[in-house]
C-alpha cells in the first residue's frame, strides 16, 4: 500500500526519467550539435559581419577565437562542475548560458559587444559540452546500449561542422548574418525544458575547482593570440604587442606552477610523461592549427573572390566534411588490422600535401581547379588522424583519469586552433600591407586624376587591385601553415611509437567538428 501510494505520490518528471531514453539521447546529442555547430556555422557568415560591424580582415579572426579560446581553455572546468555539483544540473546552466549569449550576439551593435557575447558563448559551452559527453554513462547501460548512445553522439559531432556550414549559408542567404546565432536561442530553451524531465542526475563527487589553472591557462592563451593579431597591424616593437607576449609568459608559467603543486589539478601534468600520448596533443594541436585557418580563409575568397553567396560557400565546404567524415570512419574500422601510426603518418602527409596544394592559389583560381582539390585532400588527412590519436590518448589512462586526456584532447584543438589562426592572420596582414603598397603604385601609374584623388581620399584600391591583395595574404599565410603541417608529420613519424592499442568500446569524439 505504502509503495503504492509513493509511486501514485511521484511526480510526471521522476516517472518520465529513464523510461524514454530516445528522447534523453536526442537532447543530449542536440546539445554537443549546437555547441560543435558554433565553430563552423559563423564562418560562413564573417564577410558580412565584417561589412556589418565594421571589422577589419585581421580583428574578424577574433570572431572565431573569442568563442574558441574561453571554450577550449574552461573545457576541463566544465567537467569538473559536473562531477562535483551534478552532471544535468551544470548541463542545464550551460545551456542556459550559451542561449543567453548566443541572443545578445545576434543584437550586437558593436564589434566588441559581439565579441563579448561570443566569449560568453565559450563560457556555456565548456560547462555543457564535458557534461553532455558524461551523462551518456549517467543515462544509458553499460554496454550495447551505452555504445549505441556513444556512437549517435560520435555521428552527431562529425557531423557538426557539414551542418554548421550549411546552417549557416542558408540563414544568412535567406535571413541575416544575426540568424546565425538566434538559431540557438529556441534550441537552447528547449533542451533546457526537456533536460529535467528525461535525464538522470548524476552522483556527486567531493572535489576542488582549480579556479587558478583555469583563469591562468585561459587568460594567457588570449594574452598571446592578441599579441599575434596585434602584431599584424601596429608591428613586433609595438609597447602593448610586447606586453601582450610577456604577460602571456608569466600566466603560462603561472599555470605550470599551479598544476606541479595543485591537489587536484585541472590538468595533470604526469599525463603527458607518456610519450605517445603526448606526441598525440602535439600532432593534433598542429592540424588545428592548420584546419581553423584553412576553414577561415577559404571562406573568404569563396565569398570574396569567387563571388558565391553565403549558400553557395556553404555547399562549396560539403566535399572537405563529407571527406573528414569518410575518413574517420574507415579510420575507425581498420584500428585492429593496421594500428594507429600508418594512419597517423598518411594522415599529416594528406595534411601538408592539401596545403602545399592550397599554397598555389592565386586571383585567377577557380573553385574546381584551386579549391576542391587541396580541401579534399586536407580533409580526408584530418579524418584519418582524429580517432587513431583519440585512441592514442587514451590508451593506458587510469579509468579516473580518461575524462582528463580527452578533456586535455578537446582543448588542445580549441586551443591549438586559435593559436594557429592568430599567427596566420599575422601573417597574413603583414603580407598584404606589403601588397597593398605594391598594387597601390601600380594602380596609380595608370589611374586617372579622379581615380587616383578617390583613392588617396578614401585609402581603398579597386578592383582588380584589391582581390590581388587578399589573394597574396592567404597565399603567403598558407605557406606558414606548412610548417605546422610539417610539425605534424614530424610527430606522426618520429615521436608517436605506438603500433597497437586496444579500442575501448566507449570512445568516441567529443567535439572536434570539422
Amino acid at each position: 500500500m505504502a509503495t503504492s501510494r509513493a509511486l501514485a505520490e511521484a511526480s510526471p518528471a521522476t516517472a518520465r526519467r529513464g523510461q524514454h531514453p530516445g528522447i534523453a539521447l536526442t537532447v543530449i546529442a542536440a546539445t554537443q550539435l549546437m555547441v560543435v555547430l558554433d565553430i563552423t556555422i559563423v564562418n560562413i557568415a564573417l564577410p558580412h559581419i565584417q561589412q556589418a560591424l565594421k571589422f577589419s580582415t585581421t580583428d574578424l579572426s577574433w570572431v572565431i577565437n573569442a568563442y574558441t579560446l574561453t571554450f577550449g581553455g574552461l573545457l576541463l572546468l566544465g567537467g569538473r562542475a559536473g562531477d562535483i555539483l551534478g552532471r544535468r544540473r551544470v548541463f542545464v546552466v550551460g545551456v542556459l548560458v550559451f542561449s543567453l549569449a548566443s541572443l545578445l550576439g545576434g543584437v550586437a551593435q558593436s564589434s566588441a559587444w559581439l565579441l563579448a557575447a561570443r566569449a560568453l558563448q565559450g563560457v556555456g559551452g565548456a560547462i555543457a559540452s564535458p557534461t553532455a559527453l558524461a551523462l551518456i554513462a549517467t543515462n544509458f547501460k553499460e554496454g550495447q546500449e551505452r555504445n549505441r548512445a556513444f556512437g549517435v553522439y560520435s555521428a552527431v559531432a562529425g557531423a557538426g561542422g557539414a551542418i554548421g556550414l550549411l546552417l549557416g549559408g542558408m540563414l544568412t542567404s535567406w535571413l541575416s548574418w544575426r540568424w546565425v546565432l538566434f538559431v540557438n536561442v529556441p534550441i537552447g530553451i528547449a533542451i533546457a525544458l526537456l533536460a529535467p524531465l528525461y535525464i538522470n542526475e548524476s552522483e556527486r563527487h567531493p572535489g576542488r575547482f582549480d579556479l587558478p589553472g583555469a583563469l591562468t591557462a585561459t587568460a594567457g592563451m588570449v594574452s598571446l593570440v592578441y599579441g599575434f593579431i596585434r602584431a599584424s597591424d601596429h608591428g613586433w616593437t609595438d609597447p602593448v604587442t610586447l606586453t601582450a607576449f610577456g604577460l602571456a609568459v608569466v600566466l603560462v608559467a603561472a599555470f605550470v606552477a599551479n598544476e606541479r603543486r595543485a591537489r587536484q589539478p585541472i590538468m595533470p601534468l604526469r599525463l603527458l610523461r607518456d610519450r605517445n600520448r603526448s606526441g598525440a596533443y602535439g600532432l593534433l594541436l598542429c592540424v588545428a592549427a592548420t584546419m581553423f585557418s584553412i576553414f577561415f580563409f577559404i571562406t573568404l575568397f569563396v565569398q570574396e573572390i569567387l563571388g558565391f553567396s553565403p549558400l553557395r560557400a556553404g555547399f562549396a565546404f560539403l566535399p572537405i566534411s563529407v571527406a573528414i567524415v569518410g575518413a574517420a570512419q574507415f579510420a575507425a574500422r581498420n584500428q585492429l588490422r593496421f594500428g594507429p601510426k600508418p594512419f597517423l603518418v598518411a594522415g599529416s602527409l594528406l595534411v601538408l600535401g592539401g596545403v602545399a596544394w592550397a599554397t598555389q592559389i592565386d586571383i585567377d583560381s577557380s573553385y574546381v581547379g584551386g579549391i576542391l582539390g587541396p580541401t579534399m585532400m586536407f580533409g580526408f588527412g584530418m579524418g584519418s588522424i582524429f580517432v587513431p590519436a583519440t585512441l592514442t590518448v587514451v590508451s593506458h589512462v587510469a579509468p579516473h583519469e580518461t575524462g582528463a586526456a580527452t578533456g586535455m584532447l578537446n582543448t588542445t584543438q580549441q586551443v591549438g586552433g586559435s593559436l594557429g589562426l592568430s599567427i596566420l592572420v599575422t601573417v597574413y596582414g603583414t603580407a598584404s600591407r606589403a601588397e597593398a603598397r605594391q598594387q597601390a603604385g601600380a594602380f596609380l601609374r595608370q589611374a586617372t586624376p579622379q581615380q587616383a584623388a578617390q583613392f588617396r581620399a578614401t585609402g581603398r584600391l579597386p578592383e582588380p587591385y584589391s582581390s590581388q591583395v587578399l589573394v597574396h595574404g592567404i597565399a603567403t599565410a598558407f605557406q606558414l601553415g606548412l610548417v605546422f603541417a610539417a610539425l605534424a608529420v614530424a610527430i606522426a613519424v618520429f615521436v608517436i611509437k605506438v603500433s597497437r592499442v586496444p579500442v575501448p568500446p566507449a570512445v568516441s569524439p567529443s567535439g572536434g567538428g570539422a
